[in-house]
């Protein structure tokens, strides 16, 4: 892992901070592109985590959500050390099966999820594998089924 310290700014509701190049050149000779989404683990004051690093608005950005910041105990406007090191294993989300069930259930819903962006697929899949209860499984699962059937907004979208 390479370090560095950096100080964390914003842009939206953003925080981040920039990677220095040489720390740059060494995840981009690592990952084989310097182009796209890169995974990474890091570390942040010693806490570790996955993370993906991205290009916006011109410069690559390592973004840092709020359990990063606050098991760091560092927010905007601070220094953070970071350790950082490209993250070659595959990142996939899980199909939920209850998901998975209610899809094989419907075909016409299954062939439009299956037409959908990798990324709208993995937004979806990734909301329904954080919910807690299997009342909030079950009424999330439902609402899925129909916004892919154009009957209701989910996950602030509107239908497909």
């Amino acid at each position: 892992m390479k370090e560095f310290k950096a100080k964390i700014e914003i842009i939206g509701i953003n925080p981040f901070v920039f990677v220095p190049d040489y720390i740059l050149n060494y995840i981009f000779e690592k990952a084989g592109k310097d182009k796209g989404k890169i995974p990474i683990r890091i570390k942040v004051e010693g806490n570790e985590f996955e993370q993906t690093l991205i290009k916006y608005s011109g410069h690559w950005r390592l973004y840092l959500n709020t359990p990063m910041r606050k098991s760091a105990k560092k927010e905007v406007g601070e220094i953070v050390r970071i350790e950082i090191e490209f993250d070659p294993n595959e990142r996939k989300i899980p199909f939920h099966p209850k998901f998975r069930k209610a899809l094989n259930e419907n075909e016409k819903a299954r062939k439009i999820f299956d037409h959908l962006t990798p990324s709208l697929q993995k937004e979806i899949l990734r909301y329904l594998s954080f919910l807690k209860t299997e009342k909030s499984i079950d009424r999330n699962v439902e609402r899925a089924i129909e916004f892919l059937l154009g009957n209701t907004r989910f996950i602030g979208r509107d239908k497909p």
